[in-house]
């Protein structure tokens, strides 16, 4: 009768023991799953690149910190000099190709100087950007780069900002550079266009259209020259980027970051100094960083796992 007791009280012993496990294995699972019912769904981050002749190539600066920094570029939007960078950027989504192709860019690579004419609108046709557009990147339409993309103009009939993101590369970047009174207007499907920094000198709102969460505007402020301009061609850039640097605070309103490299008083047309415009792009971006990051915390989504 005793043995009989013993064996009955091991038995209840060890079926205690196995549902006492069979809890807390339980109750481990349970905990592991509320840890992982969410995961983190990373915002879209846009970059908005402004214009600014030769000074832009600070932006080059600023997209090595952000991938240096491992922050994803899912949209990128350029005005004037903004689309020629920013469509460098996107055919491969690599800031050093990007560097490759920038950096040995000239004067004479872009500007392809003429007999002004009041029937052509312009001194600088646009050929020799095409050119060196079509022969540096390895795509030729929008819809094939590597990062999503547009070009913003301005409709010269009406004014009206509009942003090509879609057909050839060569031919929307051209609109997009089209200085008024600088370059020949740029036709497209029977309507003329010309530089997207008479009315959208940053195009945050654009890059917000394309799909982006998160943007990162770059301004790149006008340069002071040492004296006034007298020059035709410098009278009107000069003009030109004064009003498209005060119609530029009002568009980066929308931004969640603004970035300003210092650029100094480099001239528009001097692309000599490309080493020291990318560093002045470098610092920026490094000051902004935080901010950065917050503006991306703050948009990043929660979604149950499924």
């Amino acid at each position: 009768m005793k043995s009989k007791n013993i064996l009955c009280s091991i038995f209840i012993f060890i079926l205690f023991s196995v549902i006492f496990i069979s809890c807390a294995a339980t109750g481990k699972k349970e905990t592991l799953q509320s840890q992982n019912e969410f995961k983190e769904i990373m915002p879209k981050i846009g970059i908005a690149l402004g214009g600014g002749g030769a000074r832009g190539f600070a932006e080059i600066g600023v997209l090595r910190v952000l991938e240096q920094e491992k922050i994803p570029i899912d949209v990128v939007v350029g005005t004037s000099v903004g689309s020629l960078i920013g469509a460098i950027y996107a055919d491969s989504g690599k800031v050093l190709d990007a560097e490759f192709i920038a950096i040995p860019i000239k004067n004479e690579d872009i500007f392809d100087f003429k007999t002004f004419s009041f029937f052509s609108g312009g001194f600088v046709t646009g050929e020799k950007l095409r050119s060196f557009i079509n022969t540096n990147l390895r795509n030729k339409n929008i819809e094939n780069l590597k990062v999503k993309y547009g070009a913003v103009a301005v409709d010269l009939r009406t004014g009206q900002a509009v942003i090509f993101d879609r057909g050839p590369i060569a031919r929307a970047v051209n609109a997009s550079c089209a200085i008024p009174g600088v370059f020949v207007p740029v036709e497209i499907g029977g309507k003329f266009f010309v530089d997207g920094g008479v009315t959208d000198p940053i195009p945050v709102d654009f890059a917000i259209k394309k799909g982006a969460d998160v943007v990162i505007a770059v301004a790149i402020s006008p340069a002071l020259p040492p004296i006034t301009p007298k020059n035709p061609l410098e009278v009107v850039f000069h003009a030109i980027t004064i009003m498209s640097s005060h119609i530029g605070v009002l568009g980066v309103k929308n931004a969640d970051v603004v970035i300003h490299p210092d650029v100094g008083n480099i001239a528009y047309d001097d692309f000599t100094q490309k080493k020291r415009l990318i560093e002045a792009g470098e610092k920026a971006a490094r000051e902004a960083l935080p901010a950065i990051r917050e503006a991306i915390k703050a948009k990043t989504k929660k979604s149950p796992v499924s």
